[in-house]
C-alpha cells in the first residue's frame, strides 16, 4: 500500500497552511458544503440510533454493554449502549496491535488516518446531533465543533506527524576521509514510537478536544485507547467507528484504536492510565485531575486543563461594538468553553472612548444589557446559549448568587420554544473590587461573568497576569487604543505565556481557535503543558534512533 495521490494532495496542503498560518479549512464549516440530502440523513441516522445498542465499532467479545447518556434538551436518556471491556483486554489488544502498527511506514499510516476523516465527513450531520444532545451546544456548533472544525484539527496533527517523521532522512550512506583510506557506515534513521496512547474525553466538547490527540498518537505509530467522558459518548464513538473501518480496510489491526467506555459508578480512567503499558495520555478537563495526569511517573502527559480567562478594557474607538462582541464571547455555549473570559478588568476612572472618557458606571452598564439583551431575545438567545450540560454547572451558577458581592444580572432559564424541557441558564454577571481575588481568582465553569473595578489599566494587568501565572489562561482579550498599553500589555502576558486578542469586535470572539493557524494553549503556564498544535505535540510521542552498520 502506498499513499494515493489524492490523500497526499490533502496532507500536502494541510502542511503548507501550518507553515502560512492563514486561513485553510479541509473541512467548510457551512452545512450546505455536504449535500442536500446530507441534514436529513444525518437526523434520520441519529434517530435510529438512539435506544440502541451502538454496533459500529469492531471491538468483539464485551463482557457489558453500558450508557448512561441524557439530553440537556429534552431531559430524556438516549438509550444508547456501547461496549465495554476489562482494562486488561483494552490494553493486551492495544499492545498486540502496537507490535504491527509501529512497523507501518509513516505514509501508510497517512492513508489510513486521512481515509478515516474522510469516512467521518460524511458523518458530519449524525455526529451534530449526537455532540447537541448529550454536550448542549446548539446544533450550528454542535455540527461545526464535532464535525469540520474536529476533522481540521486532526488533519492538522496528522500532517505535521508526517513531516516530522520524513524530516530526515530514513538512510544515507556516510563517508569520512581519513586521509588514506576512508571510513564508510550505513545509517539507518527511524522515529520510534513510545506505545500505547490513553485519550481521556470531556463532556462538553467530545470531539474537538480529543482528536488532535489521538490523531497525533496513531500517525507516530501509536496505538490508542478513548476514554471518553461517560455523558458524552456518542460524538467521539462515530470517529473511532470510522477510524476502525478505515484501519480493516486497509488490512490492519482495527485494534490500533479502541473505545473504552465506563460509567459514573465505576470509572477506569485512573487504571487506563496508572497502566505500566500507557506511554502517552491526552487529557482535557478540570486542574485537579489534570495535575494527577501530569504527576504520573513515567508517562508522557499532553494536557488542557482549566483557565482563568480574563478582560481588560482600557480604551476604545466606540463601546458598542466592544460589549456587543465580548457578551457573545460569554453567552456562545453558556460559557461552557475553555476560551470564554470571565473576569472583566475595568478601571475605576473609566474607559477612555476618543476624546472622552465613559464613567466606569456607564461601561458596567452597558455590558451588563448587552449580555441581557442576548439571553432575553427570543430568537438569538437559545441558539446562542444552548443548553446546560451539567446539573454540576448549573448549581455553581446559582450558588453564585449567595456569594458576598454584588449581583447586577440574575440567571434565569432561557425558553427554548423547540425544547421547552431544556437545561437552560443565562449569564449570572457580578461585580467585585480588586481585593476581591478569592472570589474570582479560579475557574468558575459556565455562565459566570465578573466585573472587577481596579485602580486603573496597570492594576488591571497585573492582576490578570498574576491570575495567569497562578492559575493558568487559555485565552485573554484586551482593549485599547493606546499603542504603547498594547505593547506593555503584549509584554506582561507574554511573560506569562498568555496569548492576548486585541481589540476584537464584529464576527470574531475571544472563544474561536482557528485550525492551522492559532495555538490552542500555549503549554507555557498551569492551563495546561502541551498546545495544538506545535512540533513539541508530535515529537513527544517518538524518538529518534540511529544505526550504524559497516
Amino acid at each position: 500500500m502506498a499513499l494515493s495521490a489524492a490523500y497526499k494532495e490533502i496532507i500536502e496542503k494541510a502542511i503548507k497552511a501550518i507553515h502560512e498560518r492563514n486561513f485553510y479549512a479541509q473541512y467548510p464549516e457551512h452545512p450546505k458544503a455536504y449535500g442536500e440530502e446530507a441534514p436529513a440523513k444525518g437526523l434520520e441516522t441519529y434517530n435510529e440510533q438512539l435506544g440502541k445498542p451502538f454496533i459500529g465499532l469492531l471491538q468483539q467479545n464485551p463482557v457489558a454493554w453500558i450508557g448512561e447518556e441524557i439530553s440537556p434538551y429534552t431531559g430524556k436518556p438516549l438509550g444508547i449502549t456501547y461496549p465495554s471491556f476489562e482494562v486488561d483486554t483494552l490494553i493486551v489488544r492495544a499492545g498486540r496491535a502496537f507490535g504491527e502498527w509501529k512497523k507501518v511506514s509513516v505514509e501508510d499510516r497517512a492513508e489510513v488516518l486521512v481515509d478515516a476523516l474522510e469516512r467521518v465527513k460524511n458523518r458530519f450531520f449524525e455526529m451534530a446531533y449526537a455532540t447537541q444532545h448529550t454536550t448542549g451546544q446548539s446544533f450550528v456548533m454542535s455540527f461545526q465543533a464535532s464535525g469540520p472544525h474536529a476533522s481540521d484539527r486532526a488533519l492538522e496533527t496528522l500532517a505535521l506527524g508526517y513531516e516530522e517523521i520524513n524530516r530526515f532522512p530514513s538512510a544515507v550512506t556516510w563517508e569520512k576521509s581519513m586521509g588514506k583510506t576512508t571510513v564508510v557506515l550505513q545509517k539507518q534513521f527511524k522515529a520510534i514510537p513510545k506505545g500505547v496512547g490513553l485519550v481521556i474525553g470531556c463532556s462538553t466538547f467530545p470531539t474537538w478536544n480529543s482528536v488532535p490527540g489521538l490523531f497525533a498518537s496513531l500517525i507516530t505509530g501509536n496505538t490508542a485507547i478513548v476514554k471518553p467522558h461517560p455523558k458524552s459518548v456518542y460524538p467521539i464513538a462515530i470517529v473511532v467507528a470510522e477510524i476502525q473501518a478505515a484501519l480493516k480496510a486497509k488490512g490492519f489491526d482495527s485494534n490500533v484504536c479502541q473505545l473504552a467506555v465506563d460509567s459514573s459508578t465505576q470509572l477506569i480512567t485512573k487504571q487506563l492510565a496508572e497502566h505500566p503499558l500507557v506511554k502517552l495520555i491526552d487529557y482535557t478537563g478540570g486542574s485537579a485531575f489534570g495535575n494527577y495526569v501530569e504527576s504520573l511517573p513515567g508517562k508522557v502527559t499532553f494536557t488542557e486543563k482549566a483557565g482563568v480567562n480574563s478582560v481588560i478594557i482600557d480604551s476604545v474607538n466606540e463601546l458598542k461594538p466592544v460589549v456587543q462582541n465580548l457578551a457573545f464571547a460569554v453567552s456562545l455555549y453558556s460559557g461552557q468553553m475553555c476560551t470564554a473570559p470571565q473576569n472583566f478588568f475595568i478601571p475605576a476612572g473609566g474607559v477612555k472612548q476618543g476624546d472622552t472618557v465613559i464613567p466606569y458606571e456607564e461601561v458596567k452598564k452597558a455590558l451588563v444589557d448587552a449580555i441581557a439583551g442576548i439571553a432575553g431575545h427570543a430568537q438569538m438567545g437559545p441558539g446562542t446559549l444552548g443548553a446546560i450540560q451539567s446539573e454540576t454547572t448549573l448549581k455553581r451558577v446559582n450558588s453564585m448568587k449567595e456569594v458576598d458581592v454584588t449581583v447586577l444580572l440574575e440567571p434565569k432559564a432561557v425558553a427554548n420554544p423547540e425544547f421547552p424541557e431544556a437545561r437552560t441558564c443565562s449569564p449570572i454577571v457580578l461585580e467585585v473590587g480588586a481585593h476581591d481575588v478569592g472570589v474570582y481568582e479560579n475557574e468558575l465553569f459556565g455562565p459566570i461573568i465578573l466585573i472587577v473595578k481596579t485602580k486603573d489599566t496597570n492594576q488591571s494587568v497585573e492582576i490578570a497576569r498574576q491570575m495567569a501565572e497562578k492559575h493558568g489562561a487559555i485565552t485573554f482579550s484586551a482593549y485599547t487604543t493606546d499603542e504603547d498599553t498594547a505593547n506593555m500589555i503584549f509584554d506582561e502576558l507574554e511573560s506569562v505565556f498568555a496569548p492576548v486578542s486585541l481589540n476584537l469586535t464584529g464576527m470574531i470572539w475571544v472563544n474561536q481557535h482557528a485550525g492551522f493557524s492559532d495555538f490552542h494553549v500555549t503549554g507555557g503556564n498551569p492551563a495546561g503543558n502541551a498546545s495544538f498544535t506545535n512540533p513539541e505535540y508530535l515529537n513527544k510521542r517518538f524518538v529518534w534512533v540511529g544505526h550504524r552498520r559497516v
